[in-house]
């Protein structure tokens, strides 16, 4: 009998799990229209970005530049690199590959970006300044080898001081449930 009911027991046990675990794959609900953009040179933003929008219900935008950059040009030991010359000129703005045409439909707005030189790359300008953001709720998220992300969201809310900026996070190695925490704290989704 007691391994009956020992048997029960663990079979409810696991039967709960898996309902949580469901109900933790689920989009969240909230009303607002979000869209997460992000620049990835090297997939670890892009990997975010991806579960960031799985938790938020939010469609994905891919910030991408006319011309893609390659391991050479990421190379920040090398001044000349592509890279350290776009962060050396503050006033640098790669060209976009495309914009994001119905950008006046969202509420919510996730910018994600790696950080270079303690800041967001100047491709992430280049993305808002080539889009009407006034109005919008614009949630910055970064992935960093070993920068925080304060500094990068102070020069933002610095550059663009009339956009509605929220406090950001760093991604790196978040899990969903950890990104959902975060998320459902957001007062722009509540």
């Amino acid at each position: 009998m007691k391994q009956i009911l020992m048997a029960l027991a663990l079979l409810c046990s696991v039967n709960l799990t898996a309902c949580a675990q469901k109900q933790n794959t689920q989009p969240m609900k909230h009303d607002s229209k979000i869209l997460v953009a992000y620049f990835s040179a090297t997939g670890t933003t892009a990997e975010a970005a991806g579960k960031l929008a799985r938790v938020t219900g939010g469609e994905l935008f891919a910030v991408t530049p006319q011309k893609v950059y390659t391991t050479a040009d990421l190379d920040w030991h090398d001044k000349r690199s592509r890279s350290s010359v776009e962060m050396s000129d503050a006033k640098a703005r790669p060209a976009l590959k495309a914009k994001k045409t119905d950008i006046a439909t969202y509420d919510v707005i996730f910018i994600g970006y790696p950080i270079w030189w303690g800041v967001a790359p100047r491709i992430i300008h280049t993305f808002i300044e080539s889009h009407d953001m006034k109005g919008k709720t614009l949630v910055p998220f970064a992935t960093s080898g070993g920068s925080g992300i304060a500094q990068s969201v102070k020069v933002l809310k610095e550059t663009y001081p009339s956009l509605q900026w929220t406090e950001g996070r760093l991604l790196n190695r978040a899990g969903e449930s950890d990104i959902r925490a975060w998320v459902e704290k957001l007062d722009c989704l509540r």
